[in-house]
């Protein structure tokens, strides 16, 4: 256990988010950067006046962990719950609220394959429920409105997890890496989600192993398989042509009184292939500007977008979080065209809907702030069953809105214009461009058919 006097004592930092209040305590051992948060100020203080008198007294700091040789902890005195519960905490200030959420997921999902006993334990659902939403989201940890039966839950959670030192096992880390790649009904579940939860749980190993919860992380030097990785790219089948995106444009408009309404969000997703966060966080004028005529085109500058994550996993206590662009630093901006389709359609939303508070584009009917994410789904979901054949609305095309921005970047690669600005307007590098985006559309195999007919001087195509 290497050691050092090489300490020094920083100011404790305070985190005010809309729930709840963390004190960080923040040190130095060996010029390595090490903190710790703190729910009261109180033990904030309390932690860091021990450490300050460990360094005034000359005792040794442990390197690896940052502490006094005489505050070292050992590994078998947390639980696994308890290093995950830390690991939350550590990197819940700085994370989006979509990042908060996804590793609340992938521990959740980690942690029933590392209990003890199935003796008095609860219903699988109430488990779930309890890490995901309660465990796993630090403001949420120690609220007092907790229903009894989370409570009690994660009382017996508390007593029947592992203790965080079988995790320097080998045996034990593999256990619960298989359990990462099954779904809820035991069948194997995407590598994309795999390979996002593997990540997540290897970097719980390191803290622990920088918190001295663990002796070592077997992790670097295990020889485990993740589940294979489908060919890349975008499902072709789920990639629409103009007329099918037409068609649906259209039944979306037939869908009720909100149907007008989110006729122009899905027309951005299609027409300038904005990302449905980007196309949620639309302000006028600021990020459009449209031209006075219809046939005219006009301009998105987008700076922000704002994923749903849900009230639970923001510091604003909204839905949606307001991030910058993906790919892009904070405050830097991307131009996407506005043809004159959309011209249109924009205008013509502008002129009937108006604009919600603070001149968003896009809002609910009653919900000024923003367009619920219900709404979006619903009105998507009832526009494919009533245009669509059982058997087509059964099938994976344009299954979900985010399927019109594959639709639009395949357009454009069809049509010929330089993937390297299609990679710009998507916001995408031409390598993902490539990778995932570059397909035919529906019914274009038609076209690339006739094109090899043409190169051999075949003058009639085949009936087929």
């Amino acid at each position: 256990m290497p050691t050092t006097y090489d300490v020094r004592i920083h100011k404790t930092d305070v985190y005010r988010g809309a729930r709840t209040t963390t004190h960080w305590v923040r040190w130095s051992v060996a010029g390595a950067a090490k903190k710790e948060p703190f729910k009261e100020k109180r033990l904030a203080e309390s932690f860091r006046s021990e450490l300050t008198s460990a360094a005034r007294k000359g005792e040794a700091f442990d390197v690896s962990t940052g502490l006094p040789v005489s505050m070292s902890r050992v590994g078998a005195q947390i639980s696994c719950y308890e290093l995950a519960c830390r690991y939350v905490d550590l990197k819940w200030p700085r994370s989006a609220a979509m990042t908060r959420k996804t590793t609340a997921e992938a521990l959740t999902a980690a942690l029933p394959f590392l209990f003890t006993s199935a003796r008095g334990k609860p219903d699988d659902r109430v488990i779930r429920t309890a890490l995901r939403r309660w465990a796993f989201n630090t403001p949420s940890r120690d609220r007092e409105d907790m229903p009894a039966s989370v409570r009690a839950a994660l009382s017996w959670i508390e007593r029947n997890t592992r203790p965080a030192a079988d995790l320097a096992n080998t045996a034990v880390v593999r256990t619960a890496l298989d359990g990462l790649t099954l779904r809820l009904d035991g069948k194997p579940g995407s590598a994309v989600v795999v390979t996002r939860r593997r990540k997540i749980f290897t970097a719980m190993l390191e803290h622990g192993l920088e918190i001295n919860a663990l002796t070592a992380n077997p992790w670097p030097t295990m020889k485990w398989t993740p589940p294979r990785t489908a060919s890349s790219g975008i499902d072709r089948r789920r990639v629409a042509n103009p007329m099918q995106v037409r068609t649906l444009l259209a039944g979306v408009h037939e869908q009720g009184r909100t149907g007008p309404r989110v006729v122009a969000f899905y027309a951005c997703l299609y027409y300038a292939a904005l990302r449905p966060e980007e196309a949620a966080g639309i302000i006028v004028p600021r990020n459009l500007v449209l031209p006075a005529k219809d046939h005219e085109w006009g301009k998105f500058v987008l700076e922000t977008a704002e994923p749903h994550a849900g009230r639970p996993w923001t510091d604003s206590g909204r839905n949606r979080d307001s991030r910058q662009l993906k790919q892009r630093a904070v405050g830097e901006t991307r131009e996407v065209p506005c043809p004159p389709p959309l011209t249109a359609i924009l205008r013509n939303h502008i002129n009937e809907f108006g604009l919600g508070s603070g001149g968003r584009l896009f809002v609910g009917e009653r919900n000024k702030d923003e367009l619920p994410i219900l709404t979006i789904n619903r009105i998507w979901r009832q526009a494919r069953a009533a245009v669509f054949t059982p058997e087509v609305a059964g099938s994976p095309l344009v299954e979900t809105p985010y399927d019109l921005r594959h639709a639009a970047v395949s357009t454009w690669l069809n049509a010929g214009i330089s993937p390297t600005q299609v990679a710009e307007w998507a916001g995408q590098s031409p390598e993902v461009l490539w990778r995932n985006y570059a397909k035919c559309l529906d019914g274009g195999e038609f076209e690339l058919r006739r094109r090899v007919e043409a190169a051999y001087g075949i003058r009639r195509l085949s009936p087929e």
